[in-house]
Formats: structure tokens, C-alpha cells, sequence
């Protein structure tokens, strides 16, 4: 979902919320990324435009856009926070050239990866291997699902518990760095997981 998108829809399921409050109103919040979209709130006495993080304005339209209190904004919207899903999270391990042996840097992600996982309830995980150009296509599909298949088993032996788990081979076709053939790019030897 994009941002923009997730803050309007995260503003509208806010002032649901709000309508217990005296008045209510929508509050615009920052994108995880710390970006800011903009809300407009039209009402049946006026149209006002939020285009700053942690300003609001009446769900009539009536008032300008203002700066709302932290305290007013964990009050009257806490529980609508804390209702929001994790964000899917993307995660790249890259390999050795030839086979499934993975980088050191790649190797130490795996516990971050794990940990992530856990915070999620009934987490889906994809992953999608990759190889460069060296070889041929066909031994490459075979090689990027050796991977694919490689880390599947060391995140579970590593404790991953998961609702869904989905295993794919892309082979050498979708390369992160495009190259001619037969060319050995370190960046397009890799593992793609995502956590949603």
C-alpha cells in the first residue's frame, strides 16, 4: 500500500475513533519512512488541507489545519495506533559465486530476519532466489531455487515460525543490477525475503 495511502486511510480510521472525543477531528501522522502525504477533510463547513505531520483539523471542515498535543493524539488515538499492522519488511542475503554458500554479511542478517518474523502474528514469508549471468539459464533456475530452498531451511532451524511460506526461483531473468550475459555481478547472486 503506499504511503500516501496508508496515512489517509490511517487518518480516516482515526476519526472514528475521535467521535468519542468532544470533537472530532483527523490528525495526520507521519509515514514510517518519516515522509509526510496530506489529507483533505471537507465537511459541511469547509474543505481544510493537512499537509503536516501531527496537525489536525475538525471533521467539519471548519477549522484551519493545527499543531495537535502529543498527549491529545495518544488520548484520543492510541488505540487506533496500536491497531495498525507492521509494514511488510524486505530483507537481501547475497551468496558466493557457484552455489548456496552465503556472505558473511548475509549470514550475520539471518537472527535479524528471525527476530522481525516474530513480531509479526501469523507472518507470510517469501522467498525468491536469484543468480547472476555466468552459466546457463537453466542451471541458474536450478541454483537460485537451491538458494531460495538453502535459506528456507537455515531460518527455520533458526526457530522461524511462519503462517505461510512461499519458495520461488527467478533464476538469472530478474536481475537487481542488469548485465550482458555471462557476467558475474555479486549483487544479483542473492535471496529475497519478504515479511508481511
Amino acid at each position: 500500500m503506499p504511503s500516501s495511502l496508508r496515512n489517509i486511510l490511517m487518518g480516516l480510521g482515526l476519526v472514528l475513533l475521535a467521535g468519542c472525543a468532544s470533537k472530532s477531528y483527523v490528525v495526520l501522522l507521519e509515514n514510517p519512512d518519516g515522509s509526510t502525504g496530506a489529507v483533505v477533510v471537507k465537511g459541511s463547513q469547509g474543505e481544510q488541507v493537512i499537509d503536516q505531520a501531527r496537525h489536525g483539523a475538525a471533521l467539519d471542515g471548519a477549522t484551519q489545519p493545527a499543531a495537535v498535543a502529543e498527549a491529545d493524539i495518544q488520548r484520543d488515538f492510541a488505540a487506533a495506533m496500536a491497531a495498525r499492522p507492521l509494514l511488510p519488511e524486505r530483507f537481501l542475503l547475497y551468496f558466493a559465486s557457484g552455489g548456496a554458500q552465503l556472505t558473511a554479511e548475509s549470514q550475520a542478517l539471518l537472527p535479524k530476519i528471525v527476530d522481525s518474523a516474530a513480531k509479526r502474528p501469523a507472518v507470510d514469508v517469501s522467498i525468491i532466489g536469484h543468480t547472476d549471468t555466468v552459466g546457463r539459464a537453466e542451471q541458474n533456475e536450478e541454483l537460485a531455487l537451491k538458494r531460495a530452498q538453502a535459506i528456507a531451511e537455515l531460518i527455520k532451524a533458526k526457530g522461524l515460525q511462519v503462517h505461510a511460506l512461499s519458495i520461488e526461483s527467478h533464476g538469472e531473468r530478474n536481475p537487481l543490477i542488469k548485465t550482458a550475459d555471462e557476467t558475474a555481478e555479486p549483487r544479483n547472486r542473492r535471496v529475497e525475503i519478504s515479511l508481511r
